[in-house]
């Protein structure tokens, strides 16, 4: 009754004439009207409930996990909900709030260049189809571009465009501004350690720096983003070829002649006349000498302390055997670095093929570590009847020694010290040095077995009683 009231009021109704309607008094009438006029009665808001109100904190959960209105779309499906995906943006949106507001990033002439990939499509490359990319380079202020069409994403790519875009401008700009890079290759290498490295010297070789853009701030990024749907709908769309080796021919025309010749939609300039007597003045020289590209890849160190590289093998120091190291292949060497980033081996590259290039001081290293010294240090962990064994194992084995101590200590894997130390003794006062011998004492405990005095097995076991070595190893003894 209060809202009746309410709405015949303000359709200008008259109190006697709401009275009559409405069949209350007049004076109750006025009494709403009054209250009506002091607040104390709004027209109720009516909010229409979602269907996705019964999934507002999981919803909430999937935001806080970064994931898009489509993701979350296809993850309500999958629970049985029935929405649809612009149900789903709305609900999204309304939950996000309104977005902050940005102020657009200005840049000074020569200060920032931002560079991306966008995908092009197919192209014929004289074999087959291939997929293609478009590589841009924008100067933030001129809004002058480098465009390049590629058949992948790779980091020697990404360099190479980069030293292109440099020498088509004739100059370099302060900083390169990076998108966070989400295709596929470059996400999955660009990334790690080395390839930071190599990326920052390259820039660095030319005076530059790179910078990264902040994730979920596409005014960051806007420019170049602009560029690549620019290129996209003007040049892509209008190509009537599908030659790759044509499409590039053209694509090189379309630049100096329609891209960056045109009025641009925000500046109102042209961009290669803002580049020309503003942007480039103030920009860096370009280097006397190219960048010299260099081929980054990684490799584990086999078994004989050297890598591979082009059916040729390049050694490194012994301690990084079975470790995973990266290197940088230029046009004359071949440097590599451990995983701190440290240089371990500089060589020449081979022109040849299967060849084994090693640096004498790599096996050296092995020769010096593995000399008796290192393993008489061993056999002391062991324990005294080991050292006694090594040092009349060398005096009767001198050329074959090295292997078969090598083996005694591997026991250590499988039995304690103590047990490798008894065995050691029992062999030695039988002068069995063999590692067979000490494995099996050490795998029957037969150091427990009281020794005679009276036997001895010396040298290679010709010209001995068997029944020695059925005494030695704990067996019957046989009767003379």
């Amino acid at each position: 009754m209060y809202y009746t009231v309410k709405t015949m009021l303000e359709q200008g109704k008259s109190i006697s004439g709401i009275s009559k309607d409405v069949g209350i008094d007049r004076k109750t009438v006025r009494n709403i009207r009054d209250r009506i006029r002091e607040g104390e009665i709004k027209t109720p808001v009516m909010q229409k409930r979602s269907k996705l109100d019964n999934y507002k904190e999981e919803i909430i959960g999937y935001l806080e996990k970064e994931f898009s209105a489509v993701l979350i779309h296809q993850k309500l499906k999958e629970k049985g909900v029935d929405i649809t995906y612009s149900g789903v943006k709305k609900y999204v949106r309304k939950l996000k709030g309104p977005k902050d507001p940005h102020v657009p990033i200005i840049s000074p002439p020569g200060k920032e260049a931002q560079v991306d990939f966008g995908y092009a499509g197919y192209f014929n490359n004289g074999v087959k189809k291939v997929n293609t990319w478009i590589f841009c380079m924008r100067l933030s202020f001129s809004r002058y571009d480098y465009y390049e069409l590629v058949t992948d994403q790779s980091i020697p790519t990404f360099i190479r465009c980069h030293i292109n875009a440099f020498e088509y401008f004739g100059a370099v700009p302060e900083i390169v501004k990076i998108d966070n890079l989400k295709a596929g290759v470059l996400e999955a290498n660009f990334y790690e350690p080395e390839i930071q490295h190599e990326y920052a010297s390259m820039l660095s070789y030319y005076g530059s720096s790179p910078i990264t853009c902040k994730v979920r701030r596409p005014e960051e990024k806007g420019k170049v983003e602009s560029a690549i749907k620019y290129v996209k709908n003007n040049f892509i769309k209008g190509l009537e070829t599908k030659d790759l080796k044509a499409a590039r021919k053209e694509l090189k025309k379309w630049i100096i002649y329609t891209c960056n010749i045109r009025i641009h939609g925000t500046t109102r300039k042209i961009p290669a006349e803002e580049f020309k007597n503003k942007e480039k003045p103030l920009m860096i020289s370009l280097p006397a000498e190219r960048y010299e590209r260099y081929i980054i890849e990684k490799r584990r160190v086999n078994r004989y302390g050297h890598i591979s590289f082009r059916y040729n093998y390049y050694s490194v120091p012994d301690n990084y055997v079975g470790e995973e190291v990266s290197f940088k292949a230029g046009r004359d060497l071949l440097r590599i670095y451990d995983k701190e980033h440290n240089e371990i081996a500089v060589h020449a590259l081979d022109k040849g093929m299967g060849n084994f290039i090693t640096n004498e001081d790599h096996i050296l290293k092995t020769k010096k570590r593995r000399n008796s010294a290192y393993y008489e240090e061993k056999c002391k962990q062991i324990g005294p009847g080991a050292v006694s064994f090594f040092h009349n194992l060398m005096l009767n084995k001198p050329k074959e020694y090295h292997r078969l101590i090598q083996g005694v200590l591997s026991l250590r894997k499988l039995y304690s010290d103590s047990r490798i130390d008894s065995a050691c003794l029992r062999a030695d006062k039988f002068g069995c040095y063999t590692f067979k011998s000490v494995k099996r004492i050490c795998e029957e405990g037969l150091f427990e077995v009281p020794a005679d005095p009276n036997i001895s097995v010396t040298g290679g076991g010709y010209g001995n009683n068997l029944k020695d070595y059925d005494n030695l190893s704990g067996g019957v003894k046989w009767s003379s």
